[in-house]
């Protein structure tokens, strides 16, 4: 591997918070370079997760957030009768963790859906740093509240109707989602499994497989394994929403 391309290697634990590319999303865009040198010397990159690694568990002391840098992660809870349920899939850029700070403690367990690269952000660290930086305090809110939306997109995705609906949303949400990293919106591939779609949208592993193939037969999408190309989009817009 050439230097230049073990700059911008996503794994890479060499690269700071200045040269990141995900720090347009990760960090305040008003963040000054002195700053992101105060933010910078405060985050740990530890080695890349591997595939089925966990972040953190359920009931582990909460004392840091953590940034994706690299592959993807999924959350997930326990149900009373001991059953995995899927509460969110993150994306390089997105932040995660903050479901501990409410109750010194992650109230779910995080795992890596691929080999993953994380920045780990000690939170009281940055708790005090936000102080001195009001634009990474006012940053912090808005995850906050990124948070708490994310939570209610959630009730609202389970709350609809059918199974194409919530499938659709889901594959929105992600297309969205790259196009916030500047990378393509129609053609993207799925780290997750059909049973992790499945656990997070309360359906079974066949209806998810079933909503594929219609939505393929209908030319909304192309799939080839977890490989997704979206050919049209208002389609699978008009999918997603209940008035279609």
């Amino acid at each position: 591997m050439s230097s230049a391309q073990h700059a911008t290697c996503p794994h890479n634990n060499a690269v700071t918070c200045g040269d990141c590319r995900l720090s347009s999303i990760c960090l305040p865009i008003s963040v000054h370079i002195d700053d992101i040198e105060k933010i910078d010397s405060i985050v740990k990159r530890g080695r890349p997760l591997q595939k089925g690694d966990y972040l953190f568990r359920a009931g582990d002391v909460f004392s840091s957030v953590y940034a994706v840098r690299s592959g993807s992660i999924k959350s997930l809870t326990l149900s009373d009768t001991g059953e995995e349920q899927i509460t969110g899939f993150f994306l390089p850029g997105e932040v995660m963790g903050l479901d501990g700070i409410g109750h010194s403690k992650h109230t779910n367990s995080a795992i890596a859906l691929e080999t993953s690269a994380v920045c780990e952000i000690p939170f009281t660290q940055m708790t005090e740093l936000s102080l001195k930086l009001p634009s990474l305090q006012n940053h912090f809110f808005q995850l906050m509240s990124r948070e708490i939306t994310h939570e209610q997109q959630l009730v609202t995705l389970l709350s609809k109707n059918t199974a194409e609906e919530r499938v659709a949303s889901l594959l929105l949400s992600i297309s969205s989602r790259h196009q916030r990293r500047q990378l393509s919106g129609t053609r993207f591939r799925l780290s997750m499994s059909r049973a992790d779609i499945g656990s997070f949208l309360g359906l079974t592993v066949e209806t998810v497989s079933r909503v594929f193939s219609r939505l393929q037969k209908l030319g909304v999408i192309e799939v080839d394994k977890k490989e997704i190309d979206v050919k049209d989009l208002d389609l699978l817009k008009a999918s997603a929403s209940s008035s279609h």
